[in-house]
């Protein structure tokens, strides 16, 4: 049997959507057939899958599988693509939507040119920074510089915060491929992250404006992430290093965050359509 599918992305954070909506067992068991569908050589390829299912309290819930196969609590790219599908598809006319996740039901703002969704502004809610509730094996609140040791004897300092997922955000002089390669894989699975964690690393350009690259638990780099993106500005303005309104350069583009005097974290940025086709699963 023939699935149907969409390929999107959010700033090349690319991921393989099933729309369920009106079909909610369309993929029946998408951690088993996510690694296949996302291998970039035999399979569509894309950073995980993603399921747009109704919901009976919000407009619409989203489960996110990263390429590994493990299922992810929140994406923010992803949601940004799941309310452009949604309305450019002709599911809603709202232009304000509620979306279920793992991390709770998200509030989303669309701003639409044409009759199509040009961005989406999310709020990501309040960040979490108690260690034990990220999680992170650190009993303190808020979890900042933090000593890490890696396997090779160097150390480096993490700031911990979660924006429904965990982040370790390393504020260093110049992002390199091995930092990024090497000891971002390394301490995505560190014994002080007992339910892994997504590492940034991040070169602070000025009080409003920072670098970042990251490594995503279950997917390795990616382009972008839009809660790596969040834990970043949080974790810039704890430690005194920026503003809270920022923009955040990714490699496949920019996102405006802002930690609001509410505590919640916005994010801004756009998402695109890439093709439409059938799978056999």
């Amino acid at each position: 049997m023939q699935t149907p599918f969409t390929k999107m992305h959010g700033l090349g954070n690319d991921y393989i959507y099933f729309d369920c909506v009106r079909q909610p067992d369309l993929v029946p068991d998408p951690g088993r057939v996510a690694p296949g569908l996302c291998d970039r050589h035999t399979g569509i390829g894309g950073d995980g899958i993603v399921l747009i299912l109704p919901d009976s309290e919000a407009d619409f819930r989203m489960r996110m599988f990263n390429a590994d196969g493990s299922e992810a609590e929140m994406c923010g790219n992803a949601i940004r693509c799941v309310a452009k599908h949604v309305y450019d598809r002709g599911h809603t006319r709202k232009r304000k939507l509620r979306i279920r996740t793992g991390r709770g039901i998200l509030e989303l703002v669309l701003t639409v040119g044409g009759d199509r969704v040009m961005t989406v502004r999310v709020d990501m809610g309040e960040p979490i920074l108690d260690g034990p509730a990220i999680p992170v094996a650190v009993a303190r609140q808020p979890v900042l510089n933090e000593p890490i040791v890696l396997a090779s004897g160097r150390r480096c300092a993490f700031t911990a915060v979660s924006m429904g997922n965990p982040h370790a955000v390393i504020v260093v002089d110049r992002i390199t491929d091995e930092m990024v390669l090497g000891d971002g894989r390394e301490i995505e699975t560190h014994a002080l992250f007992p339910k892994r964690v997504n590492v940034e690393f991040v070169e602070v350009l000025s009080r409003c404006e920072v670098r970042m690259r990251v490594w995503e638990r279950g997917a390795g780099e990616t382009q972008a992430c839009g809660t790596g993106a969040s834990a970043v500005g949080v974790a810039c303005a704890l430690n005194g290093l920026t503003d809270r309104d920022l923009t955040v350069h990714l490699l496949g583009g920019d996102l405006n965050i802002s930690w609001a005097d509410n505590n919640h974290v916005y994010m801004d940025g756009p998402a695109t359509f890439v093709f439409d086709g059938t799978v056999e699963l």
